[in-house]
Order: structure tokens, then sequence, then C-alpha cells
């Protein structure tokens, strides 16, 4: 065994051994337990960032532990291979995205495998590959089948900048999420898929996932937006029109002093034909920004369309309103307006002089100030015919019982959440399997004529798709005659949503899913990723399941059992202001720091010598240039000291703060347990440790490990605290590195705490571990070696440290026998030298024992 610990000349051994033997292959075994764990899968932009590493050294953790602990397990690895940055850097670089793709699925290939991550790589999924998108096509045409796919002209969310169209989750505070700029709304002919079908049981099965963190669920809930209410048609007077909105508030319905459509309403449309300035109105509005968070907040303006709409109870004509803040894809895009008891409908009615009718006081009959604004909680009703005094309940019931029995109202439950638009305008994404007829008509591509393969050597001009550029490519033949594709592409949580399924069967030629395979694996026993994606992602992938469920093609409900989303990874920023008052940050790895006595930052220079401003921990960015490169630390420092470091500095689900001084440590951590493996190797021994001749000291260090064996199997198995096992570790090791080597006890009692100490790091740092399993005359591998497992009766104490304090101050330490009494106790107690001083010649009020912590003697003051 050399004597230093040399990473960059182990770990490359050690991953080609694994390499070469396929070590981590998996088999279906219908006699051992699976257990299925899964990062998310990247988009290849080129560079594994912090965020990568964070999340795939969590699941190799996860994935390492359970193997050991006798799991068949599957940890695969792919790559989310399609979408629009591909077409952005192809642009730039005058390439081809498909080339761009492969060349950087290549090289973080390469930067995976360096991390020693034990992923089977005989199933890697590619989703831009024509093998993987053909049975997301042929799904396609078999739900459009089933009625669950349809197409239609709807006004949807469009950014101009990359000329395609948004879903609502990918719209933030009013801007697209890739590049920021403002959302417009746009009609357009696309496809969706009915998500909608299948909101109710999307949320009550919420309750079947205790293993999944509240707060996605809280959000899911939210964004599907489950409420009852009541849909109620109103006459629009002089007009054959009728209009319709939904409430969840019927029992403020004698309040409605106007209504409200959105800028595509069709009646906004009517209204709009004899006058401009009206639709002049509409076109802006059209175009507001549709963040919920947005309304909420932004400036209400509207404008009136001259229509009345009569009330179906009171025969009252209420105005027609269009208002910036209703948008035509929530409900029916139309409100009914309650200014007395909505804050929102309360601030437009005050901009534009409109009645606000109090139709709710408090329970208790308390007066409120309408002045000031709207009163929206429940309570009795007034000023509402044979309603008046009724509370909520009672009022939602009588109110809604009279408009259905009069034909103008109709209970319903209704949803926030809209049907899944999936078509995108763009080009590197998977074709949509339909076809166009020469009468219009539209049909799905038969499966003989899958996959409708995307051309991939192609010159981008721009933002333009090159198969929409392209007339030849969209020209086929339907039975015969000659018809055209469809040249809009899937949405890329199409691919996202299914991969998991996938990975059980990658090779199967014969359909989208084994389903023996797909049963055997599903569902996902650990699912890890960022709490970002809780609305889109791992809501498509919930719906998802529930269709290939129902298609026959899995057994289970949910796909995943258990969700952990990791914490972001921060670093510090630093920047300096250039001559043109522009800031310039600077990378971390080129700043030299000078700290204070309590280590904050007083000072910072970079290699240039300017000096710079530090702007804090913020979220690892290009923008900040604060990113740290893992490439780059794992050739410094080694790929085990890097996964140390993350699993150590923060509770997975919180933020890292990333410190070069942490990582050093790990480092010398690692180098402790090389060392002492080092010195121990020097004069090894075969004895077992025997129990029965062990003296208290080695007694003591004994139950040290095997208390630290049962501590860390609970925090990696069951807590997945895995900084606070590490923690564990690390306190062992100091007690191991002042132990004795000198008989052959001393040597048996070191020899058992390495092999525990060896195999408890193993999921966090495997290479080291692989060696010094070797190292320690073991001829397996570590790799099939069982987990350790903790002796009880090594951690039986049969003695106890005894506290002794005076007037509450420590005076003295004593052993006593595990099952002293408290006589005994106290004989041993008194007779302790440094005790009789302070106890000898006083008046003894009362001795206080805390059973085998504490005893505290009481004493008159001299």
């Amino acid at each position: 065994m050399q004597e230093q610990y040399r990473p960059d000349l182990l770990e490359p051994e050690v991953q080609k051994f694994w390499q070469d033997n396929k070590t981590f292959k998996a088999v279906q075994d219908n006699n051992k337990e699976k257990y299925y764990c899964l990062s998310m899968l990247p988009y290849p932009s080129g560079r594994l960032h912090m965020g990568h590493v964070r999340n795939y050294t969590i699941g190799d953790v996860v994935s390492r532990y359970q193997r050991m602990i006798g799991k068949n397990v599957l940890q695969p690895m792919g790559w989310d291979a399609f979408g629009l940055p591909a077409e952005g850097a192809a642009v730039k670089n005058n390439t081809a995205p498909a080339k761009w793709t492969y060349e950087n699925i290549e090289y973080m290939k390469n930067q995976l495998q360096l991390l020693g991550f034990s992923y089977d790589w005989d199933r890697e999924v590619t989703t831009c590959r024509p093998e993987y998108y053909k049975w997301e096509q042929w799904f396609f045409t078999e739900l459009y089948k089933k009625g669950l796919v349809y197409k239609k002209t709807s006004t949807v969310n469009w950014c101009p900048n990359d000329k395609t169209v948004l879903a609502n989750e990918q719209v933030h505070e009013g801007c697209c999420w890739r590049c920021d700029t403002p959302v417009e709304q746009k009609e357009i002919p696309q496809w969706f898929i009915k998500i909608t079908d299948y909101a109710e049981q999307l949320l009550n099965c919420l309750d079947d996932l205790p293993q999944w963190p509240d707060q996605v669920k809280t959000m899911q809930r939210n964004w599907i937006g489950r409420s009852e209410g009541v849909e109620i048609t109103f006459d629009i007077k002089d007009t054959n029109e009728k209009l319709v909105v939904y409430t969840t508030r019927p029992d403020t319905f004698y309040g409605v002093s106007y209504v409200a459509v959105a800028a595509a309403h069709p009646l906004a449309t009517l209204a709009a034909q004899n006058n401009p300035e009206l639709a002049e109105f509409i076109q802006e509005a059209k175009n507001t920004k549709v963040a919920e968070a947005d309304i909420a907040t932004m400036e209400k303006k509207g404008m009136a369309t001259g229509l009345y709409a009569v009330h179906p109870l009171t025969g009252e004509q209420v105005p027609v309103w269009v208002a910036n803040f209703v948008l035509m894809h929530y409900g029916t895009g139309a409100v009914m307006a309650v200014p007395a008891h909505d804050q929102r409908d309360y601030e437009f009615a005050q901009k534009y002089g409109l009645a606000v009718k109090q139709v709710i006081e408090p329970m208790n009959g308390e007066e409120i100030d309408l002045t000031k604004q709207a009163f929206t909680e429940h309570g009795k009703l007034i000023h509402s015919a044979e309603f008046n005094g009724l509370p909520f309940d009672a009022a939602f019931n009588g109110i809604a019982d009279k408009l259905e029995k009069l034909g103008v109202g109709k209970r319903q439950v209704n949803y926030r959440l809209r049907d899944w638009g999936v078509s995108r305008q763009r080009y590197w994404g998977a074709p949509i399997p339909m076809l166009t007829l020469e009468n219009g008509d539209v049909v799905p591509v038969p499966m003989e004529d899958l996959p409708i393969i995307l051309p991939e050597d192609v010159v981008m001009n721009g933002v333009n798709s090159p198969i929409k550029a392209d007339p030849e490519w969209a020209k086929t033949t339907y039975q015969g005659k000659p018809a055209l594709k469809e040249t809009d592409t899937f949405d890329t949580f199409m691919e996202s949503s299914w991969y998991y399924a996938r990975y059980t069967c990658p090779q199967y030629q014969q359909g989208m899913l084994n389903s023996e395979e797909a049963n055997y694996w599903l569902p996902v026993d650990q699912y890890i990723g960022g709490i970002e994606h809780a609305t889109m992602h791992l809501l498509y992938f919930r719906f998802f399941h529930k269709l290939l469920r129902d298609a026959g093609l899995v057994s289970s409900d949910e796909p995943a059992n258990k969700l952990l989303c990791q914490g972001m990874v921060l670093a510090d920023a630093f920047y300096y202001t250039s001559p043109t008052n522009e800031r310039i940050w600077v990378s971390p790895t080129k700043v030299t720091l000078e700290r204070d006595d309590k280590g904050r930052i007083v000072k910072a220079v970079d290699d240039e010598g300017h000096e710079l401003v530090h702007a804090g921990m913020t979220k690892m960015s290009k923008s900040k240039n604060n990113g740290i490169d893992p490439q780059e630390m794992v050739e410094k420092y080694g790929a085990d000291t890097v996964r140390l470091f993350m699993m150590f500095a923060s509770p997975a689900e919180m933020t890292l703060e990333w410190q070069e001084s942490g990582v050093e440590g790990a480092k010398r951590f690692l180098a402790r347990v090389w060392n002492l493996v080092f010195e121990y190797s020097k004069h090894p021994t075969k004895a077992a440790v025997n129990p029965t001749a062990l003296s208290s000291a080695q007694k003591a260090l004994r139950r040290d490990v095997h208390k630290t064996i049962a501590k860390v199997s609970d925090d990696i198995g069951r807590r997945q605290t895995f900084n606070t096992a590490i923690a564990a570790i690390m306190e062992l090791m100091n007690k191991l590195t002042r132990a004795p080597l000198d008989d052959e006890q001393d040597r048996a009692v070191m020899a058992e705490a390495l092999s525990a100490v060896v195999r408890m790091l193993y999921p966090i740092t495997p290479h080291i571990c692989f060696r010094l399993w070797q190292e320690l005359g073991n001829q397996d591998i570590i790799d099939f070696a069982p987990w350790v497992e903790a002796d009880p009766d090594a951690m039986i104490e049969d003695e106890k440290l005894i506290v002794i304090q005076v007037n509450g101050k420590v005076r003295g330490k004593v052993t006593v026998a595990a099952d002293a009494d408290e006589e005994s106790v106290k004989a041993i107690a008194f007779a302790d030298e440094n005790v009789k001083r302070f106890t000898d010649g006083t008046q003894i009020v009362k001795v206080i024992y805390v059973a085998g912590k504490l005893l505290n003697v009481v004493v008159k003051p001299q």
C-alpha cells in the first residue's frame, strides 16, 4: 500500500475496473427485492454544473447503499436531448443542433464517469434518437384515437424572441422562462392532450404519496386548483347573445354590479366591431402579462362595451366591461364582479366609478367600512331577497338551487388546470405524427410509417424551423393520396414525461414498453430533482404514468414512490465596475481573499489586481460568473473529495454554499482515513475481537464503533440526512486516530472499526473505499460487500460515566457499573478526592441523582 493518498492515480484505475466488468449492470431478478433510483436526466448543454453533481451524488449514495443492503438496484442515466438551446447554439456556432447535441453528450458522459457514478450505461437513453421518439409518436396517435388528443385554435402564450408557444407553466412573471422576453397573447392552431380529464385523479392521488415533499404536493394542488361553484348564464340585453360565468361565491350573487370579459372573448369582439377605441384597447389588453402574480398586482384597466347583461334573479341590467385582469384561458373568460366582496373587483370599481353593493355582513353583525377595501370573508346575507340572514353554506345551496330551477345555472366542479398544449413551432423536437389530407381532414400517421424522422443534417437560418422552411419535407401520402405532415414539434416535456419507464427496457423494439420488465422495476423507488419542476415536469410525469397505466403498459398508479428535491448550490459572487460603469463579474476561482478573525471577507482581489465587491452568496450562474467547474475540482481534489463535500456541507434538501476551504477539509479527512489504514496495515491481525477479553477502553471504543454504525445506517437509509451520517463517521475517526495498536485486541478492534468505516463511507466516496477494502485484506470487491451491521451486544454499556456537581459546579467525574444503584454512586462520588475538597466539613442540604448521568450535591454555604 502506498503511503500517500493519490486520487489522481487511484480513481481512474477503479473506474476502469467498473467499466470493464460492467459492475453496475441491472438485470431483472424476481428472487430479489428491486430498488429503482433515478435522478432527473440532464439537458446536454455542454458541461456539467454543480447542481448536476449534487443531484447525481445524492442518487449514487442512495443506490450504492441499497445495493449493499441486498437490493437489486437499477440506476440509469440518459439525456433530455431536444430543446431550444441547441438551436441557439447551432446558429451561434454555425453547426446543426444534432451535431452540437451529440458532441455535448459525449463530453458530459465522460464528466459523469469521472465522478464515479454507478450507472448502468447499457440503459442509456437519448431522447432525440428516432428509436426513442418513435414510441412517443405512436402513443400520441393512440391517445388521439381514444379522444384524449385534439387540435384547436386558441389564445396561447407566444414568445416573440424564440417564436414558439409556451405552456402557462413556462411563463414566469409575464416573461419567457428561457429568455425573459415579455410574453404576448396570440391566436394559433395547436395540439392539446386532455390532462383535465385526469385532474381529479392527479389531485386525489397526491394523498397516496406520503414520501413526496409537502411543498411539492401543495404546489400541485394549487396548480390543479379544484373548486366547487355554480355556472351562471346571463342574457345580453337587446341581442340573442348569452354570457356564461363561473363563481365559487354564489352567496354574493345579489351584489353583482358589472360583468367583465377577457379581451379575446366573443362579446368583446362583437362590441368592438363599431367601436375603434374599444378595438384598440382590446388589442393592447390581449398582450397583457399572463402570470397570476402579475394580475394580482398590476394596474387594473378596462373599457365599457356598451352592452348590458340581465341579472337572472333581479332583472337588473349590469354593464359589460372588457378588463385586462380576465384571461380567456381561465374558466369561461368572463367573471361576475362583486366589488363589495372581492378586492380585485373593488379596485376596478373604484377606478371606474362602478357601484359597490354590500350583500354580506360579518356573522356577529359588526359594521364594515367599504370605503377602504372589500369584505371578502364568509358571513351572512343582507339585501339578498329571501336569502337574507343565511350563512355561507345555506346561501350557496339556496341560490344555486334557485338558479338551477330557473334553468340559468348549474353546480359545477372546475379546475384551474388547463389542457396541455404540446405543439411547438421550433425545429429541434420530435415531429408531431399527424397528417392533413387534401380535403382538410386530419388523421394520425399509421404505425407502419413511424417514426416520422426529424432530419438532422440541416442548416439553421436564424429562428426559422428548417422543416417549416422546406415545403418538400412536409409532403407525403396517405392511402395513396397526397397529404402533408405536421411541421410543429412536441413540447420537450413530452420526452421527459416517460423516459423513466423506457429505462426499464431501452432496447425493446416490439413496443413502447416491455410490460413485464416495466412492472418489475416500476414505480421508481427514489426520484431526485429540483423543486422548480413541481408544476411542470413532475405534474406531466404523473399524468403520463396514468396514461401508460390506462393503456395497459404499466400496472402502478404513480411513477415514483419517494421524491427528494435537492437544494441549490450557491457560491460567492464578485465584481468590479469598468470605466463604462459596467459590472464585470469575476470567477471565485480567480479571487484572492483576506478574512477577519471571524472568517468574514474584508478584501477581495482578482488575478489582475482589481479590488472586488463581494456580492454575497448567490445561485451559481453564467450571468454572475460564479459557477464552479466540477471537472476542474475533480482534477484538483479528486472525485471522492468533491462527492464528500457535496454530501457533508448541507442537508440534501437545503441550499449548499460552495466553499473551497470546505473541499480542502474533505480532502484532508480522506487522507486521514487513508493514513490510518496505512498505519494499521503495517501490523495487521487476523485475530477476531474477543468481547470477554477487552479492556474498558477497548469496550468503549468498540461501543462507539457500533453506535456509529447504527446511526449512519439510520441516517442514510431512513432519514436521508447524509451530512449527519458523515459527521458521525468523522467523530468516530477522531477516536480511532487516538486509539492504541499495542496488543492483539487493540488491532482486532481497529480492524473491525476500519472495516466498518470503509463500508459506511463507500456509498459516498467509493473509489478510496474500493482500494482500502482490498488493503484491509478482503478478497471480494466492496461493490458486492454487505452493509455493516451494528452489534446490539457491543452497544450495551456495562459502565456509566457520572458527572459530580457541588452546588451546580462540576467537581469530578466517576465511572460506575451500569447497574449501580444510587447509594453505590454516592459512595464512589464522596470518595473522590476533588469532591471531598468541596464537601468535607460542610453541611449537606440534599443530594440529587439523575440515574446514570449526574449527581448534584447541595451544601450549605460556609
